[in-house]
């Protein structure tokens, strides 16, 4: 008899932990595959101190192939599964695709970044739910306020120290806590900077900080970012976002160079393809983490709508806790539908919740015992070491050293801004220049919902005509034989700056803010490449085609429960087939005039080629 073969979609909370307790209960009498793009288990609730400078990346990444001797691991993104095939299909990271068959397979694909049709915050912002982007926030912050720091300006000066946090939940309060004190260190060890004021803003429609925790930790998370001189404003959002500053829903303007988004998140796309009954873009399932009438197929994590059984009529919400804990069910059940042992059902007890604050401090109420102050952060910094998988000695390290030692407050450049484009539907892997992407998954992410257009998108994407300023592309401004640079939605110059970011306005962005939607959904339906560097699905057939989730004006998405997005797209059994001989069209050849860019010339700026609108479950 063949061994069975179990394919996890996703290295997340969940699929790591299916995959680890499936190698534990198989003993080797499966084959496991895991389908991830990178070969890391990011354990998230620590990125905050990354972007602070206190842990190094790679404290915070977890090896896959370390962690799971027993585990095959595939790199790459599924961007199509064909049930009745039991195949599931990926594109690798250097464009190569493949197919994978399984006999169970198990959705654990995780979430992306949740966007608002809010003009330009899809252009000005940078989320936060990966890697790349907390390197780029890091080097960011820490260039804004050494361009202030020079700057004879003192309008410029207070806008790069202009710090603003949109999402006052767990990842945007501790976003704002350890941003405040790292720009507070930057200031106070450096003589030249006498008299700079860092001033870090917390934004939410939320009547109060983390609204999700008990009252009393809200309180405790508000008073000490107010003690580090966070300006807290709840009740109040981003209206639009532009170049230099942000305009609030209460009427008054922010100058500003950083926009970082932490509003939230939604379930990854890929479930939608499937064409099976969804609950608010999650992928409905049993108790038993089981797609009903799909036996051989589980989902679990935030692209799971589990049933919570301790609040009949309610779903377990996307969170760390319960990804975690769904994945040692979910494994449990995969191998009892293999003829050993019994299934569980999926049952979670409240153990609290921890928030850092940066120092000493933190928000706890570990088994519901409020804490705060040292107690709370010693609990906190406890619960983190004793539930990552790997690298505790490491982090336990570095935050001995960030106790004793300054932060080294240096910006690399390794992360460009066009590389963390807040509507990537791959946010754990940076874009990369002249990558070949196929068209798919973040076609549906794209924009601000028709509020504005990005311009002539389709000759600056990867993939597609070269950016310019890149190998085979136009001279981009700030290159050899380009045009001077203008401002930069960052504020700073791009003339030659090291570690400078690019240009995200092009010439022609003031006519582009006044084309329409129409025009944009036009350009994506001619089958242009994806603009995230992710790539997602098969090609979708030719014709129109309507934004994700149905009706594709701001704030509106379709969602029936009996069909998903079957409706608006082909599921993958039916849907044309891929092309896998045919490799991506790399653009057209170089110019003779064009000298390559150097190593301190920041390329040129990168959009998205469509124009659909974004899809929230706000």
């Amino acid at each position: 008899m063949s061994r069975p073969r179990i394919v996890i979609v996703g290295a997340g909370f969940a699929g790591y932990r299916t995959a680890r307790t499936l190698s534990r209960l198989t003993r080797h009498q499966a084959d496991i595959t895991l389908l991830n793009p990178t070969d890391y288990f990011l354990y998230l609730p620590l990125l905050p101190q990354v972007a602070a400078g206190i842990l190094e990346p790679r404290r915070v990444s977890v090896s896959l192939s370390g962690t799971l001797p027993h585990v095959r691991l595939v790199l790459g993104e599924a961007d199509g599964i064909d049930l009745d095939g039991r195949t599931v299909h990926y594109t690798g990271p250097e464009g190569g695709e493949g197919t994978l068959a399984y006999d169970r397979l198990v959705l654990a694909a995780g979430s992306v970044n949740k966007l608002l049709p809010i003009p330009g915050v899809a252009e000005h912002a940078h989320g936060f739910r990966g890697l790349p982007e907390a390197l780029y926030l890091r080097d960011h912050v820490t260039r804004q306020v050494e361009l202030a720091a020079a700057a004879d300006d003192r309008a410029e000066r207070a806008a790069r120290c202009t710090f603003v946090v949109v999402g006052a939940g767990y990842t945007g309060t501790e976003v704002a806590a350890h941003g405040a004190m790292y720009t507070d260190a930057q200031v106070r060890r450096h003589p030249m900077r006498t008299g700079m004021r860092p001033r870090w803003m917390l934004l939410d429609v939320a009547p109060r900080v983390m609204p999700e925790m008990d009252e009393r930790l809200s309180r405790t998370a508000e008073r000490v970012l107010r003690q580090r001189g966070v300006d807290v404003r709840m009740g109040t959002s981003v209206k639009e976002a532009t170049h230099d500053g942000v305009v609030l829903t209460d009427g008054s303007t922010v100058d500003t160079r950083t926009l970082v988004w932490c509003v939230g998140v939604r379930p990854d796309p890929l479930v939608e393809s499937l064409g099976l009954p969804m609950e608010r873009g999650r992928l409905l399932v049993d108790p038993h983490l089981q797609v009903p009438g799909r036996p051989e197929l589980f989902a679990c994590g935030d692209v799971a709508a589990v049933p919570d059984l301790n609040q009949p009529g309610q779903y377990t919400p996307m969170t760390a806790q319960h990804a975690w804990r769904h994945g040692k069910v979910c494994a449990h059940n995969v191998v009892a539908s293999l003829g050993r042992g019994q299934r569980r059902a999926y049952r979670h007890r409240d153990m609290g919740f921890v928030v850092d604050l940066g120092g000493a401090k933190a928000a706890a109420n570990p088994l519901g015992l409020p804490m705060s102050g040292p107690a709370a952060g010693a609990v906190t910094r406890g619960y983190h070491l004793a539930a990552m998988p790997g690298n505790r000695v490491r982090v336990a390290a570095d935050w001995l050293l960030d106790a004793v030692l300054p932060r080294q407050a240096v910006q690399l450049g390794l992360v460009r801004s066009w590389s963390v484009p807040l509507e990537s539907s791959s946010p754990e892997v940076a874009r990369v220049p002249g990558r070949p992407e196929q068209s798919g998954k973040d076609a549906g992410t794209a924009g601000t919902a028709g509020k504005h257009a990005d311009g002539d998108e389709g000759k600056k994407q990867p993939g597609g005509e070269p950016a310019k300023g890149q190998p085979g592309g136009e001279p981009g401004r700030n290159q050899p034989g380009g045009e001077p640079g203008k401002n930069q939605p960052g504020g700073e110059p791009a003339k030659n700056q090291p570690g400078g970011e690019p240009a995200e306005r092009g010439p022609d962005a003031a006519s582009a803010g006044s084309r329409s939607h129409g025009e944009r959904a036009k350009r994506s339906q001619s089958g242009s490449p994806r603009a995230s560097g992710k790539p997602r699905r098969a090609v979708e057939a030719a014709g129109p085609r309507s934004a994700r989730g149905g009706s594709g004006k701001p704030g509106k998405s379709s969602r029936a429960s009996g069909t998903g997005s079957a409706g608006k797209r082909p599921t993958a059994p039916s849907g044309p087939s891929r092309s896998a001989g045919q490799p991506a069209d790399p653009g057209p050849e170089p110019p003779a005039h064009q000298p390559p860019p150097g190593p301190d010339i920041a390329p040129g700026p990168v959009r998205r080629t469509d124009g659909r609108a974004v899809e929230g479950d706000s």
